[in-house]
């Protein structure tokens, strides 16, 4: 019996979805590794990627970012600190406001589990031509919701 094309179309993007769950599982699964070496987890990484790439960056930008609580980044944070990969300091300007940066050694670990990820892009880039990373570029692009897509824009560094 022939598949109609609603419903093939439907297990095409069921196997995309799918895909997707193993490519994510592929993208973090170096750093993964790397991070329980030493027993810290993805909240740690993603705290470590935004700080290493946003310098002084302010806590209440992190949180947004991160769109986690401040429960929730205090933990990772104290973790961090213990471990002497992240300090703060606080703000010139307002001294109620803190400011995140990576020590030397953060920023050693952060340039690491970049560089995994990185190849992993690198990789996949090669694969194609540059129109077909702009459309892969689209696709994720398209996937954020309208409401949070400027914001993402504006976080990234892209133009809208």
């Amino acid at each position: 019996m022939a598949l109609s094309r609603q419903s093939t179309r439907g297990d095409e993007i069921r196997q995309d979805i799918e895909l997707m769950f193993f490519a994510y599982r592929a993208f973090t699964r170096d750093v993964d590794s790397e991070l329980e070496k030493i027993g810290l987890g993805r909240a740690h990484h993603r705290v470590l990627h935004f700080v290493h790439s946003r310098p002084y960056i302010i806590v209440g930008d992190l949180l947004a970012i991160l769109d986690v609580s401040k429960q929730s980044l205090n933990r990772v944070m104290r973790d961090l600190q213990e471990r002497e990969f992240i300090t703060t300091v606080v703000d010139q300007e307002d001294k109620r406001r803190r400011r995140l940066k990576l020590t030397p050694k953060g920023a050693r670990f952060a340039d690491t589990l970049t560089k995994l990820q990185r190849e992993r892009f690198v990789r996949g880039y090669r694969s194609m031509t540059p129109d077909v990373v702009n459309a892969w570029r689209r696709v994720l692009e398209s996937m954020l919701d309208e409401e949070e897509r400027l914001f993402v824009y504006k976080v990234i560094g892209r133009g809208s």
